[in-house]
């Protein structure tokens, strides 16, 4: 049985999203750190900083916004801020948010895995990524 509320299908629904994410990396890691991370924002409409990548998430909050993605048919990129420990600190500057995943929409920051939780239940957050 599918649960709207759940478009992670953590409980173990047979309707699993089909993944519609492309973790990338940086191709220089050199220069100015808001630079870079304008880039990695600027790589796609929608871009999600989180830990891990769509087929392994390294947390439940990530691994629920890929799931709601997924759900909502969108393509997105993602960034592993695991694996680079100058972009996870600078982006909670850079952002003033504390907490990953967050997710931007045509560079700008939209939040983390309530508010987004929050806008999928509502039915707010497809004109978002629209």
């Amino acid at each position: 049985m599918s649960d709207e509320k759940n478009p992670f299908n953590i409980l173990g629904s047979d309707k699993v999203p089909q993944p519609g994410g492309s973790a990338i990396k940086e191709e220089s890691t050199s220069g100015d750190l808001n630079e870079r991370i304008k880039k990695i924002i600027g790589s796609s409409s929608i871009v999600l900083f989180m830990k891990g990548n769509p087929e392994i998430p390294q947390c439940g909050f990530s691994a629920n916004v890929i799931g709601i993605l997924n759900a909502m048919n969108v393509t997105y990129n993602t960034f592993d801020i695991l694996s680079d420990m100058d972009i996870r600190q600078g982006l909670k500057e850079y952002s003033n948010w504390p907490t990953f995943p967050q997710l931007y929409v045509k560079g700008q920051l939209v939040g983390g895995n309530d508010i987004i939780m929050e806008m999928y239940e509502g039915g707010e957050l497809e004109s978002v990524l629209k």
